[in-house]
């Protein structure tokens, strides 16, 4: 057991999972402009199923993808984090980061924001060695949000096994970055 990560950055709070994000992020996964990137919409057992994931994860390793609320108002905006896939993927194995925050908070920053603070837990605090993301190559916004916390495309596509054969979203890019030259690895 872990003591849970939580930090803040200047305008948002990631923290551990409440009962009450429950309802926002099952709504959050109903948008189709918010899956627009996804085979499908996620219904509320998804979403719930997520979470319940995501808090055993806090529970037995002290972080995995984080709830994010703004800092001034706590209003749960969505969820960046660092995960382990539970798929086998061709980059295997591996630590992502990745986000999804609802459509009235995008193009602000916040994306961008929580994930470069994600990748400073992962590499100062658990001591990656590397993190990944990973997307469908038609998601210039993720990919974008990639390029700014200084991640780089790994010219390494691959079809995603969680997507349906033949599915549009099916053909992936990986971005990769390795923990900064003189930082140590946490013990």
């Amino acid at each position: 057991m872990q003591d849970p990560i939580e930090f803040s950055t200047a305008r948002l709070t990631l923290r551990c999972w409440r009962d009450a994000d429950r309802a926002p992020f099952a709504a959050m996964n109903a948008d189709p402009e918010v899956m627009r990137y996804f085979p499908a919409l996620w219904p509320p057992e998804m979403s719930n199923t997520a979470i319940d994931i995501w808090c055993a994860q806090f529970a037995q390793q002290g972080w995995s993808n984080w709830a994010v609320e703004l800092s001034g108002s706590g209003e749960f905006i969505g969820f960046i984090g660092l995960s382990v896939p539970r798929r086998p993927l061709p980059f295997s194995p591996c630590v992502e980061i990745g986000w999804r925050l609802a459509r009235a908070h995008w193009h602000q920053g916040y994306a961008t924001e929580g994930a470069r603070a994600a990748l400073g837990i992962g590499f100062e605090r658990l001591g990656l060695a590397e993190i990944v993301s990973f997307t469908t190559l038609t998601n210039r916004p993720s990919r974008a949000v990639m390029e700014r916390i200084g991640m780089h495309n790994a010219n390494a596509d691959f079809e995603h096994p969680g997507v349906p054969e033949g599915h549009a979203l099916r053909p992936h890019c990986l971005y990769r970055m390795s923990r900064p030259i003189g930082q140590e690895e946490a013990g």
